[in-house]
């Protein structure tokens, strides 16, 4: 694969070179770039639902011998919380229970998963920067730096923006983007009854009556795909000293030593609460993240999505063999189109 990622290279490369006096002044090609995954269903009889299998089917500690390097994954409707109107939280009814087929049942494959970035330029079309292959069980976030990696080793930068679905919605992502001095356009995922956090100017969170909260102790989590550190912070009238006899909002846990949160300490952290997802500018990003989609579209009609292989490293190269020939294509789509316009109109 490593040879096969060399070709990629040569690809992005001449395609930047081709398009380098297109941009409009100040604009670099791949500042932009967009990010998503794409499910690949292994070649398995696990996955034929017409095929008897002894025991059960979706059995993560078991395999398939048709492909012992694929695994079990599950491809979700939705990477968004549930609404509250949703089918699937609605109780089923003593009488007139709702039709099984009017559940969302998630879809679950023995398989890998495809991560993609793609950068738009426009007028001459999307562009594949940086592929990566890895098993279906692994989250869509683990994609993220190692496919960054080799986009800063192809552009020779750090691109300013990014765009993503909601299952990059993780503090090190806003952070990325912020280090370049730009953004990333990532949908909100409230997570527990954090929908909305406000911050002093120093970064410090604030509690219900607008005072910046104390911090009581600081600690690593290693439990998480990015190990970071944490802050615990607390009720700033009650840590060190109490200060106050009533809370001025009468918060609920005024009697239990007050509120309490916790949060990374990176500024990721409160990127994720303070990008106004309202303005043009973030509007205009986001609107970049269908470059991926229609780049694995046509990977799709390329036979990404159900190849005819049964080990890991045939998909890998099989994979990264379809996104250099999009990329070849896109090239000679350049090459024919400057070859007319050089030639002028005919009589």
């Amino acid at each position: 694969n490593t040879s096969l990622q060399f070709l990629l290279d040569d690809t992005v490369r001449l395609i930047a070179a081709e398009l380098a006096v297109e941009l409009p002044d100040g604009e670099r090609f791949g500042d932009c770039i967009s990010m998503d995954t794409k499910h690949i269903i292994a070649w398995v009889k696990e996955n034929n639902p017409k095929a008897y299998i002894k025991g059960r089917r979706y059995d993560k500690t078991q395999p398939p011998t048709g492909d012992p390097d694929c695994r079990l994954g599950c491809k979700r409707k939705s990477n968004q919380g549930k609404r509250q109107e949703a089918v699937e939280t609605t109780p089923t009814p003593l009488s007139y229970p709702i039709p099984a087929a009017h559940l969302k049942i998630a879809e679950y494959y023995w398989g890998y998963g495809s991560g993609l970035v793609a950068t738009k330029v426009a007028d001459w079309g999307e562009f594949v920067l940086a592929e990566l292959t890895q098993p279906f069980d692994q989250p869509d976030v683990s994609y993220f730096e190692p496919l960054m990696a080799q986009v800063e080793r192809r552009l020779g930068f750090r691109p300013r923006f990014g765009a993503f679905d909601a299952a990059f919605d993780a503090f090190y992502v806003y952070e990325y983007f912020n280090d370049a001095a730009g953004f990333a356009a990532v949908p909100f995922v409230q997570r527990g009854r954090h929908g909305e956090r406000r911050f002093s100017p120093d970064g410090v969170p604030l509690c219900a009556a607008d005072l910046p909260m104390a911090p009581q102790y600081r600690f690593r989590c290693n439990t998480t795909l990015i190990p970071h550190e944490r802050v615990h912070y607390v009720c700033p009238l009650r840590y060190p000293n109490i200060t106050a006899e009533a809370c001025p909002v009468q918060h609920e846990k005024w009697a239990k030593d007050g509120c309490a949160t916790t949060i990374a300490a990176s500024a990721g952290a409160r990127l994720r609460y303070q990008i106004d997802r309202q303005s043009q500018t973030y509007r205009d990003v986001y609107k970049q993240r269908t470059a991926t989609e229609r780049l694995n579209s046509q990977a799709v009609e390329l036979g990404i999505e159900r190849p005819k292989l049964r080990n890991g490293q045939s998909i890998a190269n099989h994979n990264t063999l379809t996104y250099v020939l999009i990329n070849l294509h896109a090239l000679q789509r350049i090459r024919l189109y400057k070859a007319a316009q050089s030639q002028g109109p005919t009589a």
